[in-house]
């Protein structure tokens, strides 16, 4: 039961996006009505702060990662789709004045 209820309650934060703040109160809510214990909210809380804190890093390595990305594909000096777009429509008034 413990295992199932830590499962939906992961899942629902990451689904859900919770701040660790709500997701708190929702445990403390569990606890005050007795669908688990104090020691079992305390277990969720630690676990919670540390999705939070690996959440956070991760986060964080996905924006670097895009950043690097981006500097990339920038340095190879390719065509945007705004350029693609231009050529095409210089090519179809070309064609139409031929």
């Amino acid at each position: 039961m413990e295992d199932l209820l830590k499962k939906v309650f992961f899942a629902g934060i990451g689904s859900l996006a919770l701040t660790y703040e709500k997701a708190n109160d929702l445990v403390q809510d569990l606890v005050e009505r007795g669908k688990i214990t104090v020691e079992q909210g305390k277990k969720l809380n630690e676990e919670l702060k540390r999705v939070v804190e690996d959440n956070k890093s991760n986060a964080q390595n996905i924006v670097d990662v895009e950043n690097n990305i981006k500097n990339y594909l920038d340095s190879l000096n390719l065509a945007t789709k705004e350029d693609l777009e231009t050529l095409s429509n210089r090519i179809d008034k070309l064609e139409k004045n031929n």
